[in-house]
């Protein structure tokens, strides 16, 4: 199913279509404020599951990262936080960043492995973050990528529709993607890390 949403004013039936389908198992395909993302409930095991083998990668050694509708999930997924760190984060967002902090107990353990951080988002983008509200708890990101030689990126909601609609269960159309992911930053060590340059300018 493809479903046209609008960011300024997401229409509230639709996003409750959208968490019927998280919450039954599903797989989305949604838009950020940066590449359009792929992800489901991060409490359905069967669901992450599907999507890791899609991708091709084992759960516990990937790097997908948690979509927030708001910073207080942040304690619930994370352990105690600098008060440096808390300012650093509350700044820039929601935006298009991705912050690695250090996972509590409430990561489901499938995530987990040997890693003990968990990479946050809160993107700027209100269609995703008032699902997420309604679904009451972060769903699990992946970029979608390309095998475009130039493009590493599809932008296009109704190309992406094309591409995934036999694996996706359904796909928003919030208007045409970036090409640039977000610029991921690590908070776990004794000094903030940039470890992938993206989208945005981190404000200290």
């Amino acid at each position: 199913m493809l479903l046209r949403l609008y960011n300024e004013n997401p229409n509230h039936r639709d996003i409750l279509k959208v968490v019927d389908v998280l919450r039954d198992g599903g797989i989305i395909i949604y838009p950020t404020d940066t590449v359009y993302g792929l992800g489901c409930d991060i409490t359905n095991v069967k669901a992450v599951e599907k999507v890791a083998r899609f991708k091709g990668i084992i759960i516990e050694k990937s790097n997908f990262s948690f979509i927030c509708s708001d910073l207080s999930h942040l304690s619930d997924y994370t352990k105690p936080i600098p008060n440096s760190v808390f300012k650093l984060i509350k700044k820039n967002l929601p935006g298009p960043f991705t912050f690695i902090l250090e996972a509590n107990n409430n990561v489901p353990r499938y995530f987990k492995g040997k890693k003990k951080t968990v990479g946050i988002r809160i993107p700027d983008n209100n269609i995703i973050r008032e699902i997420i509200y309604e679904l009451g708890n972060p769903i699990l990101s992946t970029s979608i990528r390309d095998d475009d030689e130039i493009l590493e990126y599809t932008t296009d909601p109704e190309l992406i529709y094309e591409k995934y609609k036999d694996f996706a269960d359904l796909v928003i159309d919030g208007g045409f993607g970036e090409l640039i992911p977000s610029t991921v930053i690590d908070c776990t060590g004794d000094t903030i890390q940039i470890i992938r340059e993206g989208k945005g300018l981190l404000e200290y």
